[in-house]
Order: structure tokens, then sequence, then C-alpha cells
């Protein structure tokens, strides 16, 4: 699915021409786990969330959602027109403040049925890591002035998922238009696992005599769509990236630098100042300064819909 995200803004046109801060409001980045270290904190604990994920998986997503059309996204020396543009990305990030940053570290649930972070037998007792964070990071090119990127990763959350959500913003005069009504901001949704699918977050009439907006969804579920295909897993398509000599989905070393660059200093403040992370309860959504933080930066939560797979249809 990471693959596709070139593929559908590329080659089909209804795409590029709203890919900007004119028509974007927000974006979010999102991986979430639903179990905790399962006795491999030890290892966890000299790393964080941010090191685990934020800083690259999160951050190479982030890339091919921002960059600018390269020369060419496949055939002869392919990966270095898109590294180049991945490059060009990362060096328009300033480094991330802390004051942009949630930091939370999970506690065990209420029935007690799994132990909190810090008691893994493996983790100190008075370990300040965090298992969840949400950071905003702003790119300071034409394209993206005023946008902001939003990472969150965590472990022992309520669901297993990673995706991209982009959040569009208002449709200008339709406040007006239909007095009295709540227009609800479309997305764009990439949900890379579980369940891999794109859907668009549409508005329409709902069914009946009243002109009231509903959303519905424009899916394209891969189960469903493609119930013969085998889509192998992301490692498997990495080794065998490895065996054709392509390098894009690969971190050049410049790469590297600018990633680095971005998370550093917030990390070494993390550190120097012992920042201690929000508690939050194994199996939750997250702490809630992480909601207020999505609100802060524009992020509009739509509780009337909830999107249902399709895989078993």
């Amino acid at each position: 699915m990471v693959k596709n995200l070139m593929m559908m803004r590329y080659s089909n046109a209804i795409f590029e021409p709203l890919w900007n801060r004119n028509h974007i409001s927000n974006v979010q980045i999102t991986f979430k786990e639903n179990f905790g270290t399962k006795g491999r904190g030890g290892y966890f604990d000299g790393y964080g969330i941010i090191r685990d994920i934020i800083q690259n998986h999160l951050l190479q997503v982030l890339t091919l959602v921002a960059m600018e059309p390269p020369v060419a996204c496949s055939g002869e020396n392919y990966s270095n027109y898109v590294r180049n543009e991945k490059v060009k990305v990362l060096d328009s990030i300033p480094p991330v403040e802390l004051e942009d940053c949630v930091l939370g570290q999970y506690l065990a649930p209420e029935d007690g049925s799994e132990p909190a972070y810090v008691d893994d037998p493996t983790v100190p007792d008075d370990s300040v890591t965090p298992t969840y964070a949400a950071m905003v990071l702003r790119i300071n090119n034409p394209r993206w002035e005023g946008v902001p990127f939003i990472l969150k990763a965590g472990k022992a959350l309520n669901e297993r998922k990673a995706e991209v959500r982009i959040q569009f913003k208002q449709p200008p005069g339709a406040a007006a238009m239909f007095p009295g009504e709540k227009i609800p901001h479309n997305e764009l949704v990439m949900r890379l696992q579980p369940d891999e699918a794109v859907y668009m977050k549409m508005n329409v009439k709902e069914p009946g005599l009243r002109t009231t907006p509903v959303t519905s969804e424009l899916d394209l579920t891969y189960k469903s769509s493609f119930p013969d295909a085998f889509n192998v897993d992301a490692y498997t398509r990495l080794i065998l990236d490895v065996l054709r000599g392509s390098q894009a989905a690969f971190v050049r070393d410049d790469e590297l630098r600018s990633a680095w660059k971005i998370f550093t200093p917030v990390l070494h403040r993390i550190e120097r100042e012992k920042v201690q992370p929000i508690k939050y309860a194994y199996g939750s959504r997250g702490p809630a300064e992480a909601d207020e933080l999505l609100k802060k930066e524009g992020f509009k939560y739509h509780a009337e819909y909830e999107w249902q797979s399709r895989s078993n249809l």
C-alpha cells in the first residue's frame, strides 16, 4: 500500500491539483499496536517509540505523501529520482519542538490482565521512555506551508492500525448554501494495515425528504476488489527490491542525516530534562492530550462516521 501512494497520486488527475496547502487542512500518519512490549522492554527502553517507529517508518511515509513529483516513478534510475525528492522534503522540515509533542507511557488495564510498561521485568522501575508519541511536523515550502503533518505512534492501544489520513478544508460557501447544517470535512484515507484499503469520505444527501448531509465513502478495499490477487507482505517486497537492485524504498545517507536533524534536538531535550510521559491505560486510545493537540492543529473529528471493512463481503 505504501508503494501505491505514488501510483494513486500521480496517475489520477483528480488528486494532484488538490495536493497542496490551498485544499488540505492537515495530514495524519498513524501507527497503532494493540499490544505492549511483550518481554522485549529492555531493548525498547533504550530507544523509545520516536526512534523505533516515528523517525524511520512514519517519516518515510510522510516523504512519499509530501514530496514533489519525481522525474520518474519506475524504470531506469527511478530510485534516485524518488530519493532526491524525499531529501528535499526533509530539508524543508525544521526540528520538532517539544511543545508540539505529546508523550505517553502505558499503565496496566483496570482488570490487571496486562502489565504496565514499567512492570516488564526488563524495564527499570523509574523509566520515562515514551511508549506513545504524537508530534507535529511542519514543511516550510510553497506546497505545504501552514499544513500540519501529525505523526502518531503507540503501543498497548485500542486497536492495531496504520494509516494516512488527509483531511481537506471546508468547501467555500457550503455553510451558507446549507444553513443550519454541519458539513463534515472530506478525507482521503489510505489504510496500510490491516485490511488494506483506500477510501474517500464524501458528503451526500441523507435518503428521504430532508436536505441533510451525511458522510459516505468511495471505497477500494483490496481483498474485496481483488479477491484472487496475491498480496505479499512488506518485508517480502523489500527483499525482492534488494534482489532487483531497486533502492527507492531504502534510505540514502543524505536522507538519513536530514531525518535525524529533525528529531535529534527534541530527543536530546527529552532525555536531558527527563520529561515525564503522560500515563494512559492499556487498551485505550492513548493520552487525551493527544486529541487536544490534534484539535489545536485544526483536525475535525467526525464521531457520527466509522469506516467498516469490506474484506469479508
